[in-house]
Order: structure tokens, then sequence, then C-alpha cells
């Protein structure tokens, strides 16, 4: 049954609960201010009341006594002996009693008998009249001649009880009007308040709807909302630069994968109408179709691999951290690449070096590095590797690129003009740069130091001239040590 209020509680939009809290907020501190200030004011009255009946002067009392007395007040009462305006009374031991003042009657309760018997002092507490209506009572010992009696002197409750009624209705009165006004100021500051909110929501229902992601909500002041709008607008502008990219990404390799693919068509469309009309293909044809076929299926394999390396986000870091031999690294490519280019020189001096990062993906990066320099370099060339204080230097003797395209060398899928009909998909050293960032390093290609032809690939990563302590020098397997988690 609890869960019901509850229930509905949490089903009101943010406005209505945000005002619904507000207003209960405000009653209760209107209700608790109210509730002290009526305790107050009757305490106030009271401490009057008592004040006043404390304050009657034993001259008048002595004055009263000699006077005498009735049993009970005459009809329509009276006023005998003084101008108190209460009810005055005497009251012996035994229970009797003498009226003096007022328009009702005392009863002689056992505090009074015990303060006619002396065996209590002044006493002030209430009591009701035999007309039934409540009073405030002092009574204090008194001498009749030479007779013990108690003196009471009481004053009608309802000249406090009338002032306390009255204000309670005007405390309640205000307190619901502060309520109601309360709930009203909430549903105006909610608005107000959660104005951005809605325009916020207003954005992303117009994404969801439209998905245009050029939306921006305005960025005003610095509070929590200003910091929602502003993460919002970085986020749709994070989405629309990784959708642009994700469809150049898509163009670009569809541009590149169409040439692969209608030059692989057109081969084996030739191959195939040769078995379907009987026309045989001269051997040397057949097998240079073939060894064309067998190159540009090998180009999509590397172009397939290529895209699948970029299409993995920057900050994934599959696996744990590692320690790389880099130089065991840079020497291994070095063999592979002596394969692809054996006219070619190859001059090394490959230094200790040990880095965190993925072997694979940093032997890929190398790899690549060197595979331009083979591909640029002419037949009889030479290549230089040196790996030194981490700095890896791949150095050509090829034609070199023009300043104009060095800053953009490492952009997905551009190639030099120049370069555009030798084989690549131009993914190569954007894997390269990515990879080297990954591993805390940063990668750039340059024109040749010396102002000789050429390009040299400079790779810097930091890292160490040894493995950190405590690595076994022999654990080294493929060049790598697993030394803790990303």
């Amino acid at each position: 049954m609890s869960a019901g209020p509850v229930a509905r509680f949490r089903a009101l939009p943010l406005r209505g609960r945000l005002a619904l809290l507000v207003a209960v907020a405000v009653a209760v501190a209107v209700a608790a201010v109210a509730t002290v200030a009526w305790f107050m004011v009757r305490t106030q009255l009271r401490d009057q009341l008592d004040a006043s009946l404390r304050s009657t002067d034993a001259r008048d009392q002595a004055k009263v006594l000699r006077v005498g007395c009735l049993s009970s007040p005459p009809v329509g009462g009276g006023q005998f002996v003084s101008n108190l305006n209460a009810i005055v009374q005497v009251n012996l031991a035994d229970g009797g009693h003498c009226w003096l003042d007022g328009r009702d009657t005392l009863p002689v309760t056992r505090i009074e008998r015990e303060i006619a018997s002396g065996e209590r002092g002044a006493t002030m507490y209430d009591s009701t009249t035999l007309d039934g209506d409540r009073v405030r009572v002092y009574s204090q010992p008194a001498l009749v001649d030479t007779q013990r009696v108690a003196l009471a002197v009481a004053k009608p409750l309802a000249d406090i009880d009338k002032p306390l009624s009255t204000l309670a209705w005007v405390l309640l009165l205000v307190s619901g009007i502060g309520a109601v006004g309360a709930g009203a100021a909430g549903l105006v500051v909610a608005r107000t308040g959660l104005r951005p909110v809605d325009e916020l929501t207003g954005a992303v229902e117009h994404i969801a709807r439209t998905e245009d992601l050029t939306v921006r909500i305005p960025e005003e002041g610095d509070d929590e909302i200003a910091r929602l709008s502003r993460s919002f607008n970085s986020m749709t502008a994070a989405l629309a630069s990784s959708r642009d990219r994700q469809a150049q990404l898509i163009a670009d390799a569809g541009h590149e994968l169409r040439t692969p693919l209608t030059s692989l068509r057109t081969n084996i469309e030739l191959l195939a109408r040769s078995e379907d009309t009987g026309r045989a293909i001269p051997p040397q044809d057949r097998r240079e179709l073939l060894a064309s076929v067998k190159a540009q299926m090998t180009e999509l394999a590397s172009l397939i691999g290529d895209l699948q390396e970029l299409s993995r986000p920057d900050a994934a870091v599959p696996g744990p951290l590692q320690v790389v031999a880099l130089h065991e690294i840079a020497e291994t490519a070095l063999s592979r690449a002596r394969l692809r280019g054996p006219e070619l020189v190859f001059g090394s001096d490959i230094r200790p070096w040990y880095v965190r990062g993925e072997a694979a993906a940093l032997e890929r990066a190398v790899m690549n590095v060197l595979d331009n320099a083979v591909k640029f370099s002419p037949p009889g060339g030479s290549v230089e590797v040196a790996l030194r204080a981490g700095e890896l230097t791949v150095r050509d003797h090829g034609p070199g690129i023009p300043a104009e395209e060095l800053p953009h060398v490492f952009e997905r899928f551009w190639r030099s003009p120049t370069a555009r009909a030798l084989p690549g998909s131009g993914l190569g050293l954007s894997i390269v740069d990515r990879t080297v960032r990954r591993a805390g390093g940063t990668a750039e290609l340059r024109a040749a130091a010396d102002g000789g032809p050429g390009t040299e690939a400079v790779l810097r990563i930091p890292g160490a001239p040894t493995p950190p302590p405590g690595t076994p020098s022999d654990g080294l397997a493929g060049g790598q040590w697993v030394v803790g988690e990303q």
C-alpha cells in the first residue's frame, strides 16, 4: 500500500515533482513557524494572566474579608469589594466556602483544603466553575481573625482561549495561502529552471527524428545546466565529426576497392570467355593474367586488413600492457623488407630500446614504413635504418615528397599524385601514425636531413635502453613481456 503514493509521485513529470516538493517544504516550514508562534503567544498570555492573579493587593484582600461573604453569588452576580473582574472566594479546610466576588462559584478542591489547613503554600492551577467555565485559579493562605483559610482568586481562561483560537485560524489561513503560493512559485521556478532541460529534450527529440547533428543548445552561465548544454554540444559535435569521418571512410574505401575489383573482374571475364568460346589464351598471356589476379587479390586482402585496423576505436588497446623490445621488432621487419627488395642495399644501426605497446601493431607500423622505402627506392638504391634512443629512422633515396604534400601523408587514403600508379591503398602511414600515437610517441615524414634525394620516416616512441627492473632476461617471447593490465 505504501508504494502507491511513491509510484504516483514518480509518475509525475519533473516539473510537477519539483513544484510539489517546494510546496510541501514551504507548507511544513510555515506550519512549524505557525505552531511555534501559537505556543509562544499562549505561553505569554498565560504568564500575563498568572502575573495578574499574583498581583492582587493584600490590602484589597483584607478589605474583602472584612466585608463578609455569601454562600453563592447573587442573581446577576456582583462586585462587592473590589474591581478585580474575577471570582474571589474564601475556602475552608472542612470544605466550606464563602463567596465574595464574581459571577460564579469555585469548587472547593483538595488543593484548596490543603492550603486552608496549612499543608500547601500559594498555588496556581486550572479549574472549572460550577457552571462549567474553565478558569485559572491562584489560591493563597490567609487569616480570618485567627482562622486559617484559602483565599482563591480566579479569572476565566476564555480571556486567552478566544484570542488563541482567533490566532490559530489566522495562522492556518496564512499557512494555506503560503502553501498555495509556494506551489505556484514552485511551478514558476521549475518552469524557469528547467527551460534549458526542455531545450535539451527538444534538441534530442529533433536529432532522433531528423538525425540532424548540427543542432546546438545556447550555453549561458557556468551552472550545472550550462555544463550539461556544453557537454551535449560537444557530444553532438563529436558524433557529427564521427559520422562525417565514417561517411568519408566508406566513400574512400569504396573508391579504393572499385579499382582492384574492376581489374579483377575484367581479368576473370577474359579467362571465363576463353573457356566458353574455346579460344585458348597464349600461355604467356594466361600466366600474366593469373599473376595479375593474384596481385589484385593480395591488394584487396591488404586493403581489407588496413580498413579493419582503422575501424578500431582510438582508445581501444586490447590485451594487457606489454613491454616490447622495439629493436627486435625492427630487426624482424628489416629481414622481411630485404626479401621484398632483394636488389636494394640495406644498412642498419639498431640499438636496444624497450617500449610499452602492442608488439603486432608496432611490427606492422615499422613494416609499413619499410615497405614505403622499398616501394619508392630506385633499383640498386639503398635504405638506411637506425634506432637510437627511441628514435627509429628509415631513409630511402627515392624521388622524395614535395614539401607541400608532407602535411597530408598521414591522412587516410591520401596518396601522392606521383604514387598513384604504384600499388597501395593510402592507409599505411595512417596506421603508422595511429599505432605510434597509441604507444605515446609521434610519427614524422620529412625530407632527407643531409639535403640529398629521398625521404626520412622518423618514429619517436618513449621507452628505455634496458627492460624494467625485475623483468626476466630470458622471458622474451616474440619480443615482449606482459607486465600489467592497461
